[in-house]
């Protein structure tokens, strides 16, 4: 299934900069960052379950947003995007 991983991690203090640096890395682990705070993930529901545990353990539910969009398990999804950062297929080869 594909998901969209989105986060706002409130950063006035030291302890708010490490989460953000811990949530984003936990996204990083899971899928591709194609805005500030914003992951597209290619995920099976067994890893989304360890990726929302992840997350939840990290962020503060006082400071911080959390929000995961589902967007089916179709091949293709549609996404249109202006602008900078182009994102790479999910479906492609990534040569390393």
């Amino acid at each position: 299934m594909y998901v969209l991983v989105t986060y706002d991690i409130g950063t006035t203090d030291p302890a708010g900069a490490k989460r953000l640096r811990r949530v984003a890395k936990q996204c990083q682990n899971y899928g591709q960052r194609v805005q500030n705070s914003v992951f597209e993930c290619k995920i099976d529901p067994a890893k989304l379950a360890q990726l929302k545990a992840n997350l939840l353990s990290c962020i503060d539910d006082e400071k911080d947003s959390l929000r995961i969009y589902y967007l089916g398990s179709e091949k293709r999804f549609k996404v249109e995007h202006y602008g900078t950062k182009q994102s790479f297929d999910l479906e492609s080869a990534i040569i390393i």
